[in-house]
C-alpha cells in the first residue's frame, strides 16, 4: 500500500489479555522468532523501500527507516528497564 494508514494498539490492555500469565519463556521464543523474522525482511529492504512512510494516528506521517530506528530503541528501552529491575532485585 502508498501511505497506508496503521492501527494503533492501547498496550495497557494487552495485560489484560487471557494470554498474560503463560510462562516467560514462551514469550521470549516467540519474540526471539519474529525479531529473527523481522531482521531478514528488514535487511532486504532497498533506500526506496525505506523511504517509504505510513501514517500513523498519533505520530503522523511516518518513514519506514525511521520506524525501525525507534522500534529498536524502544527494544533496548525495555531491556535496560528489565535488567536494571533484575539488579535492583537480585535475580
Amino acid at each position: 500500500e502508498e501511505n497506508p494508514v496503521i492501527k494503533p494498539y492501547e498496550q495497557g490492555r494487552w495485560a489484560e489479555l487471557p494470554d498474560y500469565g503463560m510462562p516467560m519463556d514462551i514469550s521470549l521464543t516467540l519474540i526471539e522468532a519474529v525479531h529473527g523474522r523481522l531482521h531478514t525482511l528488514l535487511s532486504g529492504l532497498s533506500a526506496d523501500d525505506l523511504n517509504r512512510t505510513f501514517l500513523h494516528p498519533d505520530s503522523g506521517e511516518v518513514k519506514v527507516g525511521e520506524n525501525i530506528g525507534m522500534y529498536a530503541w524502544h527494544g533496548r528501552h525495555h531491556l535496560a528497564h528489565i535488567t536494571s529491575l533484575s539488579k535492583r532485585q537480585g535475580w
